[in-house]
């Protein structure tokens, strides 16, 4: 525990979303008993490096999801934030509560497609069961296409092809470029040649153009994709993975002037919202010249708070210093590549290190919970 501070009955911290950002904040905050809400529209944390191996492996699921109340008690709330009253200091629950704040952090993350993320107001039960009957979906599927070669897609193609090598899995990708173009090259030649190797089939440079109208992630006969280059797949079943999005909907509104075009909250070196003394923003929602990660916004989180508490304590802030890129792409189980302070890491540490159990260990850790198995 951190030492106990001194604080006024009316300091209180809102943090607005509850992802590895938000709860490594949360978590920092209780350590130095510093009253704080923590809101995020889902009932449980999803460990989200574990959404794709959830939609393949059965079981998997439960180990994904962890509940906010056991963790933080009354400290939680759930419900859906609708604006920010910067005037009066609050924050606007769609329900119509105010929750009134003395700092405020903005770790709102983003938002995209199911399986790749999952942002809806729904139980921890009824999230595990999705992703359990995405399972059964793809155990039906002979044929799959995954629309989009970011990590989330060339990260489902390799789950896919290691549970189930013989079923035929094509991914399509608008550019030439698979995984994170902010990686090494080397890394990301890496990843094409794993999946090559796993019997993926790679159509790149094509757009599908037919995805508004197709079914996603169910198993169906005769699903026709065709591309803007006229090229048609046939497969039994699609999956989406891209149009990830900053999560904006909360601070649009209050924040309108201090966004980039792509809504990122533009923020100073002391991760504060621009010209805004009590307001920060973390994680994928801060307009950081940084690679966005789990590890990222947690080291955000904590320069953030450690600045709270400077500012309780009338010092000068701390300077949030980005670092060079940190990843490693887990391809299945038994394989993977990443970088790590600007080199190249290979198979062996990446699957010790993540690929094995994609860190789920780790978040119920931290969650103060014990996984179930």
């Amino acid at each position: 525990m951190g030492p106990r501070l001194s604080v006024s009955s009316n300091d209180h911290v809102v943090i607005v979303g509850a992802g590895f950002g938000g709860i490594a904040a949360a978590k920092q905050l209780s350590s130095y008993r510093i009253p704080y809400t923590l809101i995020d529209i889902k009932y449980a944390f999803h460990h989200n490096m574990g959404a794709l191996r959830a939609s393949v492996q059965e079981g998997f699921a439960k180990k994904t999801f962890i509940p906010y109340d056991l963790t933080f008690k009354a400290n939680f709330k759930q419900g859906k934030v609708i604006d920010i009253d910067l005037q009066d200091q609050g924050v606007i629950m769609e329900n119509g509560e105010v929750i009134r704040y003395s700092y405020l952090i903005l770790a709102t993350g983003s938002t995209g497609p199911f399986p790749g993320k999952l942002i809806e107001s729904v139980s921890r039960e009824t999230a595990i069961q999705m992703y359990e009957d995405l399972v059964k979906e793809i155990q039906v599927a002979e044929t799959i296409v995954i629309v989009g070669g970011g990590l989330a897609g060339v990260e489902l193609a390799a789950e896919i092809k290691t549970d189930y090598p013989m079923k035929e899995v094509t991914l399509i990708h608008s550019t030439y470029i698979l995984g994170d173009s902010e990686v090494l090259p080397s890394v990301r030649r890496g990843v094409k040649e794993i999946l090559v190797n796993k019997g993926v089939q790679l159509l790149l440079g094509h757009k599908v153009n037919n995805l508004t109208e197709l079914v996603l992630n169910k198993a169906q006969k005769d699903i026709k994709v065709v591309t803007d280059k006229g090229k048609e797949i046939i497969a039994d079943m699609v999956t989406c993975c891209t149009g990830i999005k900053i999560n904006s909907s909360a601070y649009v509104n209050a924040l309108r002037d201090n966004l980039t075009e792509h809504d990122a909250i533009i923020v100073d070196e002391h991760l504060n919202v621009r010209g805004m003394k009590v307001v920060f923003a973390i994680g994928d929602c801060a307009h950081v010249n940084e690679h966005k990660s789990a590890y990222t916004a947690e080291f955000q989180a904590n320069t953030c708070v450690k600045n709270i508490i400077h500012s309780l304590k009338h010092e000068p802030m701390e300077l949030y210093k980005p670092g060079a890129p940190y990843m490693m792409v887990t391809m299945g189980r038994n394989d993977g590549i990443g970088q790590m302070c600007g080199c190249n890491v290979g198979k062996m540490i990446v699957t010790y290190v993540k690929s094995k159990d994609l860190l789920v260990k780790t978040s119920w850790k931290k969650m103060g919970q014990k996984m179930p198995k």
